[in-house]
């Protein structure tokens, strides 16, 4: 990627002060940053990344750049300085970003710079190159982590913070215990599960375990089970399928789980429940279908995955009371 000329000038100036955060003391705190100098101890370690290259990156990272791990940092308790401009509208950590820059999607490298990190991570490695001349980048592909545990124990160690990563896992396991028994009190042993989407363009989306809209809650943390046609065509293969309104009675679970999305307003949910192969799932005949907002469903952080597991308990519990079971 070529370097734009106006951000090479601002590096080139940057360097000669001693600043990038390769291995430098920088000074000055950061929005979310208690301690100057992005590395304090100046000491480096060697990373693996999912792609297998070796990477060298602070022992113990103070100011991180990320473009859509916020959560995953937040929740091994790492100092995030800048996150992508998606990150803002997770209500899970918003409270947590309130100090936390919006570096833009995709990433602004001018502010990024301005940020003076020791560490930044990133999903898309688009901006690898000009990222990587600010300070030590990772590339962590998207559904690298394939739940909670894994995601704590990646970030864990890109952090340091493998003790931290323990104790969320283990009040992440007791709540979701908690979580399951409840359910277990309302659900027949054999019912399923499915999740769903209905998009803005009136498309129909059935989904896996770890693409966000509450998967990991349902398959995973209460251990739910989907139908055979979604365990074998996108559970087990991780994908996800779109699905013509003719096949979906082939996909249908007892209880569905829909996220809606429509981020300009008009929302096709009313002309899909007037169709009449929709009027006849049984997960409709039976009041159990749920619709869900986009924003609280679709993260899969493990800070967001801990938040709904009430929310999608609270759910399945309450609607069993109401249809008076």
């Amino acid at each position: 990627m070529k370097v734009p000329v106006i951000f090479s000038s601002i590096l080139a100036t940057v360097l000669l002060l001693g600043g990038c955060g390769n291995t430098s003391s920088n000074e000055g705190e950061g929005p979310n940053d208690n301690q100057n100098g992005a590395t304090a101890s100046g000491e480096m370690r060697t990373f693996t990344a999912p792609n297998g290259e070796e990477v060298s990156i602070p022992e113990n990272p103070e100011r991180i750049v990320t473009d859509f791990y916020a959560g995953e940092f937040l929740a091994v308790g790492a100092n995030v300085v800048g996150a992508g401009s998606w990150s803002f509208s997770n209500p899970f950590i918003e409270e947590e970003l309130k100090n936390i820059k919006d570096v833009g999607d995709p990433v602004n490298t001018e502010e990024v710079l301005e940020l003076e990190p020791d560490l930044i991570v990133v999903m898309d490695e688009e901006q690898y190159e000009t990222l990587s001349q600010i300070a030590p980048t990772v590339v962590i592909p998207y559904n690298t982590a394939k739940n909670v545990e894994e995601s704590l124990q990646l970030f864990g160690e890109l952090a340091n913070a493998e003790a931290e990563a323990a104790q969320f896992l283990d009040s992440f396991n007791e709540e979701a215990e908690a979580a399951r028994a409840r359910v277990e009190e309302v659900v027949e042993d054999d019912a399923t599960f499915g999740i769903y989407e209905l998009t803005d363009k009136g498309d129909f989306w059935v989904f896996n375990d770890n693409a966000g809209r509450g998967g990991q809650v349902i398959y995973n943390a209460l251990g739910l089970k989907a139908p055979d046609s979604i365990d074998e065509e996108v559970i087990k293969t991780g994908e996800m399928k779109q699905l013509s309104t003719e096949v979906i009675p082939d996909y249908a679970a007892d209880y569905m789980f829909i996220t809606d999305y429509h981020p300009e307003g008009g929302s096709k949910l009313p002309e899909m429940e007037s169709s009449p192969i929709w009027q006849g799932l049984e997960a409709v005949k039976n009041n159990r279908v749920f619709i869900n907002d986009f924003d609280t469903f679709y993260p899969y952080d493990p800070i967001s995955v801990r938040g709904q597991i009430d929310l999608i308990a609270d759910m399945i519990v309450e609607r069993a009371e109401n249809n008076g079971k």
